[in-house]
C-alpha cells in the first residue's frame, strides 16, 4: 500500500478492491432464506401447537412472541446465535429472535462492568436507535391518524 495518506479515491477504491473477498451472494441470500424461513416456521408451529391446546388465536401469538424472544436470548447467552448468524446473516436478525439477540448480546458482553454501568447503560446500544425511531414514528403516525378521524 502506498504509505501516503493523501490518496485519491480511485487510489483507495482500487487498494480494497485487491483486497476485498468477494462475497458468494447466492450462497448468503440462500441461507439466509433457509434459516429465516426455520425460524418462522418454528413459530408458526408454537402459535398452532398452543391454538391447538386450548388457547385463542391472540394467547397463542403473545405466547409465540415471548418464547421465540426465550429462544434468541437463550441461544445467544449459550453462544449459539452468533455461530447460527455467521452463516445465515439477515435470515437471522430479521426475525423478532435478531431483536432480543442485539439485546442480550451486549448486555453479556458488558456484565463485568456491573448492573448500572456495564449492562443497563450498554445493553440497548444496537436496539436503542430501533426503540426510539419506532415509537416516535408509531407516534407521529398515531397522531396524524387521530387528526384524520377528527375531520372525516
Amino acid at each position: 500500500m502506498n504509505s501516503n495518506v493523501n490518496m485519491t479515491n480511485e487510489e483507495y477504491s482500487s487498494y480494497v478492491d485487491t483486497k476485498a473477498k468477494n462475497s458468494p451472494i447466492v450462497k448468503n441470500i440462500i441461507w439466509a432464506f433457509l434459516v429465516g424461513g426455520l425460524i418462522c416456521t418454528i413459530g408458526q408451529l408454537i402459535t398452532n401447537l398452543f391454538m391447538y391446546l386450548g388457547c385463542s388465536k391472540d394467547d397463542s401469538t403473545m405466547i409465540c412472541t415471548i418464547s421465540l424472544i426465550f429462544i434468541g436470548a437463550f441461544l445467544t447467552a449459550i453462544n449459539v446465535y452468533a455461530k447460527i448468524g455467521q452463516h445465515a446473516g439477515a435470515g437471522s436478525i430479521v426475525p423478532i429472535t435478531g431483536f432480543s439477540n442485539s439485546i442480550v448480546a451486549p448486555a453479556i458482553e458488558f456484565k463485568t462492568e456491573g448492573y448500572v454501568l456495564g449492562i443497563g447503560a450498554n445493553m440497548f446500544k444496537i436496539a436503542g436507535p430501533v426503540l426510539v425511531y419506532g415509537t416516535t414514528a408509531s407516534v407521529i403516525i398515531g397522531f396524524i391518524y387521530w387528526l384524520i378521524t377528527m375531520f372525516i
